[in-house]
C-alpha cells in the first residue's frame, strides 16, 4: 500500500464528516464549553477588566484547543485499532479465498453507495445498521461516566477513544475497506486516513461550535458530500463488474499499476 492509495479514504472521511456533525457534534461542541466555568467576575473598571479578560480568554482558548485535539486523537486511534483488527482477518487467511475477497470488495463499495445516499438523505438504510450496533455501544457507554466532565485533555483523550466505537454506518463502510487491505498495518493505515479526513470538520466544530454545525448541515453541502462518496462507490462497483479490484485510484492511472 502506498500513500496515494489512501487519498480516497481521506476524501470519504472529509465528505462524510457532515454526518459526524450529527453523530459527534454534541460531544465535540461540549468540549468548547468545558473551560469557561471558572471565569472570574468582571472588575468594575473597564481598563482593568480588559487586562484581566485577555489572559483568561487566551488560557481558555488554549485549554479548548488541547481538549479538542485530545478527543480527536483518541477517536482516530480507536479507528486505527478497529482497522488493524479488520485487516488482520485477511492477514490471518480468513479472507484468503478469492471468492470471499471479491464478495468483500463488492460489499465495501455497496456500503459506500449506501453511505452516499445516506448523506444526501435519499435513503436511510444505514440508520438501521447503526441501531443494531447499539448493542455494542450499551456496553461501552458506562465507561464514560467517570470521565465527565471532560475538563482535562487526558479525559478528552479517553472519551475520544471510547467514542470511536459508537455505532456509525460511515465507520462501518470504512472498516469494510480496511478489511480488504490484507494486513493489520494496512487496515490501520486505511482507518487513519479516514479519521484524518474527518478531522478538519470536527476540529472546527470543537472550536466554532454551532456556527459551523449550521453551515455543514445545509442541504447543498450534504448533497455534494454524498455525491462524492457515492461516486467512489459506483466507481468501485464498475471495476468489480469488470473483474478489477485494485482500488479506486487505479481507474485514474495514478497508482502505478499497469
Amino acid at each position: 500500500m502506498n500513500a496515494l492509495s489512501l487519498v480516497p479514504m481521506f476524501l470519504v472521511g472529509l465528505a462524510g464528516s457532515v454526518h459526524c456533525i450529527g453523530m459527534c457534534g454534541g460531544i465535540v461542541g461540549a468540549l468548547s464549553l468545558g473551560g469557561g466555568a471558572g471565569a472570574a467576575a468582571a472588575p468594575t473598571r473597564p481598563v482593568i477588566a480588559i487586562a484581566v479578560a485577555r489572559p483568561a480568554l487566551q488560557t481558555t482558548l488554549q485549554s479548548n484547543v488541547l481538549r479538542v485535539l485530545a478527543y480527536n486523537g483518541g477517536r482516530i486511534v480507536s479507528y486505527m485499532l478497529a482497522g488493524a483488527m479488520a485487516g488482520s482477518l485477511a492477514g490471518a487467511g480468513m479472507l484468503h479465498l478469492a471468492s470471499l475477497q471479491v464478495a468483500g470488495y463488492w460489499l465495501a463499495n455497496l456500503m459506500l453507495v449506501a453511505l452516499g445516499l445516506y448523506l444526501m438523505d435519499a435513503w436511510r438504510g444505514l440508520a438501521h445498521l447503526e441501531a443494531a450496533g447499539n448493542v455494542v455501544w450499551r456496553r461501552v457507554r458506562p465507561l464514560l461516566k467517570p470521565l465527565m466532565p471532560m475538563d482535562t485533555p487526558l479525559k478528552a483523550l479517553a472519551v475520544g477513544g471510547l467514542w470511536g466505537w459508537v455505532p456509525c454506518g460511515m465507520v462501518y463502510s470504512a472498516l469494510l475497506t480496511a478489511m480488504m487491505q490484507g494486513s493489520a498495518l494496512n487496515g490501520a493505515a486505511t482507518m487513519a486516513a479516514f479519521g484524518l479526513g474527518t478531522l478538519p470538520t470536527l476540529l472546527g466544530m470543537g472550536l466554532l461550535g454551532t456556527r459551523l454545525r449550521a453551515q455543514m448541515q445545509r442541504r447543498p453541502v450534504r448533497i455534494a458530500s454524498g455525491l462524492l462518496v457515492l461516486g467512489f462507490g459506483l466507481l468501485g462497483l464498475l471495476r468489480a463488474a469488470n473483474g478489477v479490484s485494485l482500488g479506486w485510484l487505479d481507474a485514474l492511472c495514478v497508482t502505478g499499476h499497469p
